[in-house]
């Protein structure tokens, strides 16, 4: 194994204020491995499961990253803001009313099944070769697509307004940020995504994941033995 260097998938769980790239160049030194990449970016805000791909794994990096993923998430209604997160400059704040639960959960199940999303501009989607985040810091808006996205499933698990808290599970390529901000628009309230976490992806959970602590300290032996074979993923996915 030690001749090709080692392969297979390494499950982190992304702490808070770091980049997805971040871990990257942490678990670069850790594995002393240059072949690594990963799978969905993470939000710095955002929490949860990122997949490293390592070795010959990078090789089905599309694959893994066309699932279908899950997050547990707050919005806070009653202000959008420029990045559809709380890390952006509030644009407009509204009161919120006196939503009933039931109201509530209308606004979500107007976002389930497939449905269209406009990416937000601060993205990493890029536009003649430039992310549209690198325009945004400039102020510069582009017009952008909307694209078809699909949600399988949510769940209203808190309501203490003006923050909701809740799961959905999605196709790839969706933006829990628009989500938050499409049914703060939806109330008529605007709102914002305040914290998320990502908790599956594919078949992938945080039950083996390491954290970014362990990453930086743990010997190089206890984190190979931590990464999901090839062998395994082929099982997994029945292939």
């Amino acid at each position: 194994m030690e001749l090709n260097g080692p392969s297979g998938v390494l499950l982190i769980d992304k702490a808070p204020d770091m980049t997805s790239h971040d871990v990257v160049a942490i678990a670069r030194r850790a594995l002393d491995t240059k072949k690594i990449g990963h799978c969905g970016t993470l939000d710095p805000m955002a929490t949860g499961l990122l997949m490293l791909v390592i070795g010959r794994a990078t090789k089905i990096q599309d694959l893994l990253m066309s699932e279908d993923k899950e997050y547990v998430g707050t919005m806070t209604l009653g202000a959008s803001t420029s990045t559809q997160d709380r890390q952006g400059e509030v644009l407009e704040s509204k009161p919120v009313p006196a939503f009933s639960d039931e109201e509530i959960r209308a606004a979500f199940e107007a976002f389930t099944g497939d449905f269209e999303q406009i990416p937000p501009m601060v993205s990493a989607i890029k536009k003649d070769g430039v992310p549209l985040y690198k325009l945004a810091r400039k102020g510069v808006v582009i017009e952008r697509d909307p694209r078809p996205v699909r949600v399988t499933g949510y769940q209203v698990t808190r309501i203490e307004l003006p923050e909701v808290d809740f799961i959905v599970k999605c196709s790839k390529g969706f933006y829990v940020r628009t989500y938050a901000h499409d049914i703060g628009e939806r109330l008529g309230c605007g709102g914002h995504l305040s914290a998320l976490r990502r908790t599956r992806s594919g078949k992938f959970t945080l039950d083996r994941a390491v954290t970014v602590a362990d990453l930086k300290t743990a010997p190089r032996e206890d984190l190979l033995k931590a990464m999901v074979s090839l062998a395994e993923i082929s099982l997994m996915r029945g292939a």
